[in-house]
């Protein structure tokens, strides 16, 4: 759910892995492997990851959690 959602903000700022990878200090390979699921995501990452995205970590988690609590219903 996180990563899906990581992936889509991403595509929806028009950024590639490369230019998200840039803006965080990465290479591309580090953001496909998150959001292919080969490599987990520890908070500190998530929170550059956010701030690359332009998206503030805690309004993150609250879109997380009403994806959840949707899906679920």
């Amino acid at each position: 759910m996180v990563i899906a959602m990581l992936r889509e903000l991403r595509e929806q700022k028009h950024f590639t892995q490369k230019d998200l990878a840039d803006k965080i200090g990465s290479d591309q390979t580090f953001i496909s492997k998150i959001e292919i699921g080969e490599r987990r995501v520890d908070i500190i990452e998530l929170k550059y990851i956010c701030d690359a995205l332009e998206m503030d970590l805690t309004e993150f988690g609250k879109k997380v959690e009403l994806k959840i609590m949707n899906t679920t219903e």
